[in-house]
């Protein structure tokens, strides 16, 4: 499953090749609790279809009613982007499902210029980190290369956004738990990857909509190329697969490096590389093991949804109190076993 915004992007650009008008609004402002995060984004075309969301859904019932046709109004107007805010009252909190307190500022931006859109979504489809500003005055749009991501930028005269690439995630091993973990990173908007040279298991392998790598795991890690969108997860168990691997990962700017297995087997595997590999205690910090928070998992689907939720919150900037992670968790349970 691809990233949201460039399905978003990419249906805008093909409403406006085939002559629609359409409107692209974007989320530049919050106060308070909000549903969708700073540079969320919606399409809007003429007729009422729409993709992306700004809200919970009350927002874009509004939108549709007040800028398309699809309600007897006058259809999508032409001019200037334009600066609308929702929920500055209780009232309009309650009218349009806003979190107690919650109040949502949007872009409109009406039918958004065809060739930038264009040179937009081929590069984001390329891969690449791309910059779009938007002049409130007027609407016109510059796209350009961007050197690292960046937040929403709105200072009341120009809109300025990063965009792409897509968060990518590569896993060693193609056993059972790669598969579930594999499906939840891509409904969560990931690229994914799976390496294994072991010919039996990629053999077994039946997930669509994954690249399968059958390469040596450092190799591919290489290939690879992590950047700051990037994370890669040993899960083969296998020492001579992953060891390798992590070590290459470690030296990139991957944002999430981590690998399976049991304390004991962590332990060993940091020893190994502290050994034989001229790493330190320091080099080895960001390399987290046993991967996972603690929720009592036992079976492959729900160590997945313990990788998983570690991943987005790593992803998302949030700091996971130590108690929660896997190897403190089952720590502190020998020392007190009705810990629950």
């Amino acid at each position: 499953m691809e990233s949201i915004d460039v399905s978003v992007l990419r249906t805008l650009r093909d409403w406006r090749t085939d002559g629609h008008k359409a409107l692209l609004a974007t989320v530049i402002k919050t106060w308070g609790s909000s549903p969708r995060p700073i540079g969320a984004m919606m399409a809007l075309r003429e007729d009422g279809r729409a993709i992306g969301s700004v809200s919970g859904g009350c927002i874009e019932d509004d939108l549709i009613s007040r800028y398309t046709r699809a309600h007897e109004t006058q259809g999508i107007p032409n001019g200037p982007p334009q600066i609308v805010r929702y929920g500055v009252s209780a009232d309009e909190a309650h009218q349009f499902g806003l979190p107690c307190g919650g109040t949502l500022e949007l872009l409109l931006e009406f039918t958004p210029q065809q060739e930038p859109l264009d040179q937009l979504v081929q590069q984001l489809e390329a891969g690449e980190l791309m910059r779009r500003t938007i002049d409130c005055s007027n609407g016109h749009v510059t796209i350009e290369h961007a050197s690292e991501p960046a937040p929403l930028q709105f200072d009341g005269h120009y809109m300025s956004t990063t965009l792409g690439p897509e968060y990518r995630m590569l896993l060693i091993g193609a056993g059972m738990l790669t598969e579930y973990l594999s499906t939840m990173a891509l409904f969560n908007g990931f690229t994914v990857s799976v390496c294994d040279p072991r010919v039996e298991y990629m053999d077994a392998w039946t997930l669509p909509g994954v690249q399968k790598i059958v390469e040596m795991p450092d190799d591919a890690v290489l290939a690879f190329r992590p950047d700051q969108r990037s994370c890669v997860i040993a899960l083969s168990h296998d020492p001579k697969l992953d060891d390798l691997a992590l070590l290459e990962a470690l030296h990139s700017p991957a944002f999430y490096v981590g690998a399976i297995g049991s304390r004991r087997n962590t332990e060993s595997r940091r020893a190994r590389m502290i050994e034989h590999f001229d790493e330190t205690e320091a080099s080895l910090e960001r390399l987290r093991g046993p991967v996972g928070i603690y929720i009592g998992s036992k079976t492959p689907a729900e160590i997945a949804v313990s990788v998983m939720a570690e991943v987005l919150a790593v992803k998302n900037g949030v700091h996971l109190p130590r108690d929660i992670s896997v190897a403190q968790a089952k720590q502190d349970q020998e020392k007190n076993p009705h810990i629950v």
